[in-house]
Parts: structure tokens; sequence; C-alpha cells
């Protein structure tokens, strides 16, 4: 009922005042007798101004945007504290990119740091885009894609609220085809459940769980349009938030705090939605060549002769290995920048071995935290103050004071960090509704409390972020060659300095499926050298699923096996003999491949495409392809179709309509469109070359120190028309 109060609080703003943000204007209505119905008629912009003398009727290429004032038109509120007059700017960044901003200009608010790059200085020529702005019965807006005229967003679906600590906006979706939002274990690729699903974003210490939220934070989604184009939005916002799913289709999407911050990336390709977002948030880094070799770590080796006793078997099995980790049991009392000399005696000159043979050797660095002097008062005892010192990574002081660190631990030559959140369990009543945990504060600080970027509240989720930019720089000034970092908590705009694994898994068959749509969403989400623990973290596998878990892994661009505490060895020579056969055999697939694998992180880093790619992304009009998620492709040219369950030989694998080739012996095979039965034993991958790419590969070696020399080779596998193309990107591997 659009007469009643209900309807005036879910649509609690009017259009009081509109005009244009130009970079120049140019009047398209010099005569006398102006008016918005001639303007529109003439092809031009109809935009009143308080500035006297401005034109109101503009050639469209003049105007860069709208600026709106909204105000509140009812008094009643959903939770306190609403902002009466909202201002509403609209940009038009680029010709594939809105920004659409609400905010309340009388009061200062938090916004997140991060650049936006890539706006044009002037009105792009002809954006792919329209808005149009309504206000009957209150304010809402359009976003349409002119070359098919479809709706992207819709906001009369209701519920634009904006108070001091509550602010939604909802909208109708083109399709129910939507992917993204994290970091979240979504039992599927595609959020497809339209019945009021929720999840929360709140970087929390929470190994994988279904409906947690978990260590990242990324309220980015991409959509897929029914008629096979694709658009995507990001809401810029770093506060505690959330995000629902609605039948009709749409969402509502809310956080408590900050401001309502969207871009909206017009592709229309899916792939292409993934370039223009990460080149607005910055691009991947370019990882060292060694870095794509397989990996090995375990938490509780407890001495140094049991990492040599591993790596040993490792090599005497010929297994390929490029980096050994040690864990935080090799720090003398878990802290930073040591290492035991009594249960570790030797590792210095343990690491110069390693390198000299090819390897290298990653320490991991725990809980680097923020420089504040903490004061802790005692209600029964006043007297008794604590007081401590932590470190504020915040603060971009700290480089200068990781550098001389790092340097003292250059044997080392690599940085590995658990960027995780503080834990202490002090509390603050207010929490959102999707978020774990009874209040904000568990498993991290007081939501009120200051640090340099602002109050916790704010900036719980920048945590990571804001570290792997000083370790990243910090790795680089000590020691002048390209590093890589890996996180476990992650931001918007993270991948230009850092990796991330999945966090602690469990050694389950699900957690195996599941890795595949993490993969899958973190290369959407600007992260592409991405990966979870192989085998497991908790727990211990049995000897199948480790298997099964290594031929997988061996495809995952961040490679590695690790385990956790007090669980049995798990590395691919500790299960005998046909076990490391089989696991050397599929990490030298690997290892032949590295030349195409690093050809698409050079493409990541310079043009922000995805690496690991859902099918639908490179088969936007085949329906089927949208919900496939235990299929993935390695950039455009190879489908891999990974064994997922126990007890299975064969795979039954879809093949979109091209021409598809056995990796292993080149066949052709007949499915096109189509599902097929694929053999897979243990021990092996189905790969499948698309026709009409050019494949660059290696011989392999024990690690990449050797087989970066061997001679390389090309797969040339034709379309229907006898083609096929490809590139190759090729440097010295780890220098700036």
């Amino acid at each position: 009922n659009k007469n009643s109060s209900i309807q005036n609080l879910f649509f609690p703003y009017s259009l009081t005042r509109q005009f244009c943000l130009f970079s120049s204007k140019v009047d398209c209505y010099p005569e006398p007798g102006s008016s918005e119905s001639g303007c529109y008629s003439r092809g031009c912009l109809w935009c009143p101004s308080n500035n006297p003398g401005d034109p109101w009727c503009i050639i469209p290429d003049g105007a860069n945007g709208y600026r709106i004032t909204l105000a509140k038109i009812h008094t009643t509120t959903l939770f306190g504290d609403d902002v009466d007059t909202v201002t509403l700017d609209v940009s038009f960044d680029t010709e594939a990119r809105l920004h659409i901003k609400f905010y309340d200009a009388a009061n200062e608010r938090f916004e997140v740091p991060l650049p936006i790059n890539g706006a044009d200085a002037t009105a792009p020529a002809d954006p792919l885009y329209d808005i149009q702005f309504f206000n009957d019965p209150s304010f809402y807006f359009q976003v349409i894609k002119k070359s098919t005229g479809t709706v992207l967003l819709d906001t009369s679906l209701g519920g634009l609220t904006f108070s001091d600590q509550f602010l939604q906006i909802a909208t109708r979706l083109p399709s129910t085809t939507l992917y993204g939002f994290g970091e979240n274990e979504h039992q599927n690729l595609i959020i497809h459940n339209f019945d009021w699903e929720s999840f929360g974003m709140w970087a929390r210490d929470q190994p994988p769980d279904p409906g947690a939220n978990l260590y990242g934070t990324h309220p980015f989604y991409i959509s897929m349009e029914d008629d096979g184009n694709s658009h995507g939005v990001l809401f810029l916002n770093s506060n505690a938030q959330d995000v629902t799913t609605t039948p009709a289709p749409g969402l509502v999407y809310r956080t408590i705090g900050g401001v309502l911050d969207m871009y909206v990336f017009l592709g229309p390709e899916p792939n292409r939605v993934v370039e223009q977002y990460n080149t607005a948030i910055g691009t991947p880094f370019l990882p060292p060549y060694w870095s794509l070799g397989f990996q090995l770590c375990r938490y509780g080796y407890g001495d140094l002769n049991t990492v040599k006793e591993t790596v040993a078997r490792m090599d005497a099995y010929d297994i390929p290995l490029d980096v050994q980790y040690g864990d935080i049991d090799y720090m003398d009392e878990q802290r930073d920048f040591t290492y035991d000399t009594s249960n570790y005696a030797g590792l210095r000159d343990y690491v110069r071995e390693l390198q000299a043979g090819g390897k290298h050797y990653v320490i991991i660095l725990v809980q680097i935290h923020d420089i504040f002097l903490c004061t802790i008062k005692f209600k029964k005892n006043p007297k008794l103050i604590f007081h401590f010192n932590t470190i504020d990574i915040s603060h971009r002081k700290q480089v200068t004071w990781m550098v001389p660190r790092l340097k003292s631990a250059s044997c080392m030559l690599c940085v590995f960090s658990y960027l995780i959140q503080d834990i202490k369990r002090t509390l603050f009543e207010h929490n959102s509704s999707e978020i774990w945990g009874n209040v904000l504060a568990e498993k991290t600080m007081c939501p009120d409390h200051r640090h340099k970027l602002g109050n916790h509240y704010d900036v719980h989720n920048l945590y990571g972020w804001s570290q792997s930019n000083v370790t990243i720089k910090s790795a680089v000034a000590s020691t002048g060659k390209r590093p890589f970092v890996i996180s476990r908590s992650t931001f918007v705009g993270s991948g230009q300095w850092a990796a991330h694994w999945l966090g602690d898994n469990n050694a389950d068959w699900h957690d195996l499926r599941m890795s595949i749509i993490g993969m899958l969403e973190f290369n959407m989400f600007g992260i592409p050298y991405v990966g979870a623990d192989i085998c497991g973290f908790n727990g211990s596998p049995s000897e199948e699923l480790c298997e099964r878990w290594m031929e997988l892994g061996a495809f995952y661009p961040f490679s590695r096996n690790h385990n956790g505490l007090g669980y049995k060895e798990q590395d691919p020579a500790a299960w005998g003999d046909e076990f490391a056969a089989r696991s050397r055999a599929v990490l030298r697939t690997r290892y032949t491949l590295l030349p195409y694998l690093y050809e698409l992180f050079y493409h990541a880093h310079t043009d922000g495409t995805g690496i690991v790619r859902p099918l639908s992304f490179e088969f936007a009009n085949d329906k089927t392809t949208a919900t496939i998620d235990e299929q993935f492709m390695w950039g455009a040219g190879l489908l891999l179709s990974p064994a997922l369950y126990e007890g299975i030989k064969t795979v039954s694998a879809y093949f979109p309509d091209a021409r598809w080739f056995n990796y292993y012996d080149g066949v052709e095979v007949g499915a096109r469109g189509t599902t097929a039965s694929v053999d897979a034993p243990l021990g092996t991958i189905p790969i499948h070359v698309r026709g009409g790419h050019i494949i660059p590969t290696q011989e392999p070696a024990s690690n990449t120190e050797i087989s970066r020399h061997n001679p390389f080779g090309l797969i040339i596998a034709l379309d229907d028309t006898g083609s096929a193309a490809g590139d190759m990107y090729w440097d010295d591997g780890d220098t700036l």
C-alpha cells in the first residue's frame, strides 16, 4: 500500500535537488525558452544548477555524472540516528564503470582508504550504461545496460536506509545466476538460493564452516544476465556487513558503518568484468617463478632433524619440491624474528644448504599487531595496571621497523605472514545478524579501540590488507628480490600484494570439493594466487583422500601440502612407494605446464585477468556451465576435471561446444556440448586442451631452479578452422 506509513519507512528518502557534475559544460539550448522536455528532445541532459549562469541543458559529452540531494520523508526510523539529508554522487568513471556513492555531506564518516584506479579525466564518449532516477513514491534509481536494455540495478525493491550504524540498500537482479561475496564457504559456486539466504562478512579466525564468516571480506558479486552478458558490483565498505538474496530475484546489502559506495562494472563478458574490477582495485602481483613450484609445510615438525628427514625422503623419491616451510614451532617461544637455537640449532646453515640445491625456505610470522599503548585497569584493584605494546601495521612507518628484522633473516629470502586478527575476548554490545559470535569483539579487540586508520569498528576487516602492503614492501627493501607474501586475512585489493590460502580446512572429501569453489571465487576477487591446504589441515586424511587431493592440489595456483599440530605426517613421501610415484607424476605434469601458468600470472598482473575460471566464464551462452563447480579452467586453454568422491575411478565431465584433446595422449574427445565419462585412475587428474590454443611447456625437474634450464615445448590444439594461437611470457623469475 503506497499510502501507508510502512511504505514511507522503507522508502525513506525523496529527491529534493539534482544537478550534474561536469568536466566541462557545453550549452545545448542557448536560445531563450529552454525546458526539460525540449532539452531531452535534443538528446541532451537536463541538469538544474544552483550556480547562477550555469546552462541547464547540457550536451551529454560534457557531463561526468550527477549530484543528488535526498531528504528523509518520514519521522519513523528503523534503528535511530538517521541521516536526514543524504547526498548521492553518480560518476561516469569510464565507458564500462559507473560509481554510485551515498554519503552524509555534513559529517565525515569512515571511508576505505583504497585508491580506485583508472577513472577517465573527462566524461566517457559512449558509456555502456544509462542511469535513471525516479521519485515516486520516493527516490529510487535504475542502472540499464544500453546495448540490451537489461536493468542491472533497480532499487525500487525498497529498503534504502542511512543511519549512523545501519546502512541498507536493496536492488532487483536481472537473473538468479549470481557469483561472489565472501569470504564464506559457499556450498555451490552460484549463490542460487534466492529464498532469503544470508552471508555475513566480518574477518574472523574461523575454519571453513557452512554459513560462517571467514578470514576475509569481499563484498563483490558478478551477475550473469539471461542473454549471456555479465556485470559486476562492488560495495566498497569495511565494516561488519551482510547480504541477503530475495525471491524477487534481488539482494539486500547491509552494513553498520561507513558509506554506501558502489562501483558497477559493465563487462559485458564475465572475464572482462574481472579485468575491469582488478584494474580498479589493483591488479595482482607477479609472483617469483619458484613460488609456483610445490610447497611443503607442517605445524609441528618440532625440530630441525624432522624437517631434514622430510625433505630427504622427498628427494629420495624425486618428488618435485621448491619450498620448505618453518611453521611457528621453529621460533623461540613463538616470537617473530627469532628461532629456537636448541631444537633448531643449525637452521641458518640448513637454509643455505636448501638454497644451494635450488630450494627455498619460507618462514611463518605470527600476529604482527598494532603499535599502541594498551592500558587495562582492573575494577577490583584500580591501582593494578598492565601496559603492553604491540605493532600497528596500519602505521606506514612500520616499514622502517620491519626491514632490519627481515634483513636479519635474510638467508631465508622470503616472508610468509599469518595475517590473523588479534585474539582478545573483550566485549562490545553490538553485532550484525549474520556475523558469527555473540559480539563483534569475539576473537578480536573491542571495536571502539583506535588505530592509526580509525576505530577498530571501521578497520577490523582491513587488518590483513594493511599488513600485506607493509610486509611486501619490507621484503622488497630487505632482499632486493621479488618476494611473495601469503595472507589468510584479505580484503578488496589485497591481491596486489598478497596471495591467499583457504584457511584451516578439514581432511575430508567435503572440504576437498569446497576448495574448488573457494579457488574460483578468489580469482574473481582479484587474488588468483590461491589454494587450500592439500590433504587438509585439521584431522588425518585417508590415503585415497590424500592422493586425490594431491591430484587436485597440483593445479591450485598456490600448491602446498600443509597439516596441523598433532596429526600424522601427510607429505607425499610419507605414504610409501606407490603414493610417492603417483604424486611425482602429477607434480611433474604441473611443472611441465608452469610456463603456461606463469603466462597466466603475467596477464593477471598486467590486465587483471583471472587465472582459474569457471566454465561459465569461457562459455557464457551455455546455460549448462553456469552451475558447474567440480571442474575448472586454467585460463582459456585447459579444462581440469578432478576426481572428488571416494572410491570412484571415472569422472563425469562436461565438455562445452569446442574441440577438446586429451592432454596425456592428444586424442580428440568426441563429446561436444554434452557430458562424458572420463577415466580417472588413482594418480591421474583428467586434463583436456581446448582447440584453438597453444600451450607452452617445459621439461620438468625436481625444482624450478633446474627445470628453468630445460627444453621448452608447445602443445598446439587446432580449432574447427584449423587454427590455434597463444603467447608466452618469460623473464629471470625473481628480480623486481
